[in-house]
């Protein structure tokens, strides 16, 4: 049976907070790491494959803005599935998001720990194990207290990313911006830099601690695709000037090269406390989505309703916790790279879902109030989720087999427990019917 969800958070979030948490997640640690192979593919051109990838982002971004107005629910992918398919498919969508972001909290708490070794020689699974501790105790403390935290994070981040725009200004012109490796090398940077966007569907497990979320949350989140996206190609087109398309696409740390480049090897310092920032952050607010995705499923009855019980309107405290506990046993796991791969392509399930159901829903509830509405339609079918749904499978043929597989693999597992959990909940009515 599912509960109340009147009022189980304290609605704290406006829409700097959920823009700067929007902005967090998806200036993660790709863009220090997938300049360099996106530039291998694109050339001087890498700076049209951030610009690309961003347009392709942002079809499926409509879907989300559209869905939240409708259903400003903090289980996102979960709750836009429920209106139009089987609870199952339903649990299955927010399983998979949940596995996702749990192994992604795991991934980037072993980043924050590499870079943390900059300043301090620390065992990397200890640090990893001790940010994750840290960041389930600010979540379970709500986001009435980390709201601000996660300003002060983003600022950091995106104060980085300006240092490196601001340092290598100067050499925009050096090098040539409009010639490299054709519409092909462009179309195969973006689907590289396409993983440094992923993350903005992640503001709308805020919308249950969000003021007026119907249309805070569409706000916040073209606002921080726009911000980031307007951050990455500025960096990219400064990282081509200052290294040059071959020096960019070998470089193991192309940011931190442009900083070597342009004020020697003492910045390395500087880019390297922006990356831990920008790690705890990540980190922090993939664990609180994951969390408030395993409350929807509980508040919705798919799982135990304990799962959704919210202390003292502040946190899903049970959900926090079996999250936190996941990923630190992830994080001391070795071998991430094929679980990471998996989340990927579970990712792309998401989208593939989401467009889905919005094109659904003008079919089976063509009536029900939108807020917010894609324009554009060819009778009753929007055009724009088509192509996103487009966007999305040229995206995702450069996934590899094995990913797919391990994706595959992780959905299958989580119908064991719902298996046995809608069993067991079948007993009892019948018990109950009975007697």
């Amino acid at each position: 049976m599912s509960q109340t969800r009147e009022d189980s958070f304290t609605r704290v979030m406006g829409l700097t907070h959920v823009t700067a948490g929007g902005v967090g997640v998806i200036i993660g640690a790709g863009i220090y790491i997938l300049i360099g192979p996106a530039t291998e593919k694109a050339g001087g051109l890498v700076w049209l494959s951030m610009l690309l990838a961003s347009v392709l982002c942002a079809l499926t971004a409509f879907s989300y803005m559209e869905l939240s107005s409708m259903f400003p629910r903090a289980g996102s992918e979960h709750e836009f599935a429920r209106q139009v398919f089987p609870s199952w498919v339903a649990f299955i969508t927010g399983w998979g998001m949940t596995i996702a972001l749990a192994v992604a909290s795991a991934a980037v708490s072993l980043g924050f720990a590499r870079y943390l070794n900059v300043f301090t020689d620390v065992n990397e699974h200890i640090a990893s194990l001790l940010l994750l501790a840290f960041v389930c105790f600010v979540s379970i403390m709500g986001m009435q207290h980390a709201k601000w935290l996660v300003i002060v994070l983003s600022i950091i981040q995106i104060s980085g990313l300006l240092i490196v725009i601001a340092v290598g200004a100067h050499h925009i012109g050096d090098v040539s911006l409009t010639t490299g490796n054709g519409w092909g090398g462009v179309l195969g940077g973006a689907s590289i830099i396409f993983f440094a966007y992923i993350g903005f569907d992640e503001v709308i497990t805020l919308a249950e601690e969000t003021h007026d979320p119907h249309r805070t949350i569409p706000r916040a989140l073209i606002l921080a695709l726009g911000i980031s996206t307007v951050l990455y190609v500025l960096v990219a087109v400064v990282a081509v000037s200052v290294l040059g398309p071959d020096v960019l696409a070998l470089a193991k740390h192309p940011l931190t090269d442009v900083m070597k480049e342009t004020l020697g090897g003492a910045s390395v310092k500087v880019i390297a406390g922006v990356a831990l920032a920008t790690t705890a952050n990540t980190t922090f607010l993939a664990t609180t989505a994951a969390s408030r995705m395993v409350y929807s499923m509980g508040a919705t009855g798919v799982i135990p309703s304990w799962w959704a019980r919210v202390q003292d309107k502040r946190s899903p405290r049970a959900a926090t916790l079996a999250i936190s506990g996941i990923a630190m046993g992830l994080s001391l796991m070795g071998g991430l790279q094929l679980l990471a791969a998996a989340t990927n392509a579970l990712i792309y399930l998401m989208f593939l879902v989401v467009n889905v159901v919005v094109i659904m829903l003008r079919k089976q509830k063509p009536n029900i109030d939108r807020p917010f509405k894609i324009a554009g339609a060819l009778g009753w079918v929007p055009i724009i989720p088509c192509l996103g749904i487009v966007a999305t499978l040229l995206m995702s043929q450069q996934l590899e087999f094995t990913a797919l597989l391990a994706a595959v693999g992780l959905l299958i597992s989580g119908l064991i427990p719902f298996l046995f959990h809608q069993s067991r909940s079948l007993r009892s009515q019948t018990l109950r019917h009975g007697s």
